[in-house]
């Protein structure tokens, strides 16, 4: 008999104007691996698997503001990175592309946008 199991996350999905950009950007952050690649949607997953980041092409995104006010493209979600230094890593984050936000609520974290707009942290590994 089969074993059965419940409901597995297999990858998250992240919306940008230009999919491929965003994800070059993510895949030299993580030094992850494009698994797939479509015109309008890239597959990013660490070389020893588990949960993917995708970007698709969101033809009518705005990029979200954070922190949330009240008006304005809400943030809906955000990924958070474990690295060893908050400095080399935001270093390395910029240098890809990604700006340091002006609000910074955590000395352990480090928070960032990506390319399009998304907030991102950089957390401190416990």
């Amino acid at each position: 008999m089969a074993e059965t199991r419940g409901p597995v996350l297999t990858t998250v999905n992240i919306s940008a104007p230009d999919p491929g950009a965003l994800a070059r950007f993510y895949q030299r952050l993580l030094d992850w691996d494009i698994k797939a690649e479509e015109p309008d949607w890239v597959l990013l997953q660490a070389a020893d698997g588990g949960v993917g980041l995708a970007v698709q092409r969101g033809e009518n995104y705005v990029r979200p503001r954070w922190p949330a006010g009240p008006a304005g493209q809400q943030m809906m979600m955000h990924l958070d990175i474990r690295v060893d230094d908050l400095e080399s890593a935001g270093a390395k984050a910029v240098a890809l592309g990604a700006t340091v936000a002006d609000h910074q609520p955590q000395g352990d974290v480090r928070v960032c946008f990506d390319p399009a707009g998304h907030p991102f942290c950089l957390c401190l590994a416990d």
